[in-house]
């Protein structure tokens, strides 16, 4: 059996904007340009875009997040609202949670897989917990992952460094956006 392909398919693949919200803007500001040409490219090549959007009804509902973070983001705060500076549409899924990972106590794992989707391309903030989070929560449960390298970003180049390095020892296929946008167009 010949290698796969190191690139994402899209037929099997769903683009994952993490968290990409006014409480993260100061991180998110710098990758937005990779980042909408990302999903620029998903949705030429027909991919689903997902955003996922972290927020919590009150500090009871912090959970063990309560333990790391003085501050979390509430629901129904301006901090809770996605960029308006990401391309988002109609019709783009929006996954709400409650901790770092997209797939825990949510309907993202169904909604891929009634929709086919066998692959995920991760982008969004943080690079280390976040995205991250997702990126190994996917990979177990049993998709394929690509990760972006640079619509991706958290708050310092080391954390960011650190889990791409990790991550492609195991968990994930890099990708930038230019590379997914060339790949992309070529199917």
């Amino acid at each position: 059996m010949g290698l796969r392909s190191r690139m994402p398919d899209p037929a099997q693949a769903a683009l994952l904007v993490i968290d990409v919200q006014e409480y993260f803007r100061g991180m998110a500001e710098p990758i937005l340009p990779a980042l909408n040409r990302s999903i620029a490219a998903a949705r030429a090549a027909g991919i689903p875009v997902v955003h996922t959007r972290h927020s919590h009804k009150d500090p009871s509902d912090y959970g063990m997040l309560g333990e790391w973070w003085d501050r979390n983001i509430l629901d129904g705060t301006a901090e809770a609202e996605l960029l308006p500076e990401v391309d988002r549409r109609e019709g783009d899924k929006i996954v709400h949670k409650r901790t770092y990972s997209g797939f825990y106590n949510t309907d993202l794992e169904d909604f891929l897989r009634k929709s086919g989707r066998k692959e995920v391309i991760v982008t969004g903030v943080m690079t280390n917990l976040c995205c991250e989070t997702t990126a190994r929560d996917a990979f177990v449960r049993g998709f394929r992952v690509f990760f972006s390298t640079d619509a991706t970003a958290t708050e310092e180049q080391d954390l960011h460094d650190s889990t791409i390095k990790n991550l492609s020892y195991g968990f994930a296929y890099l990708v930038d956006s230019s590379k997914l946008e060339a790949n992309l167009a070529k199917k």
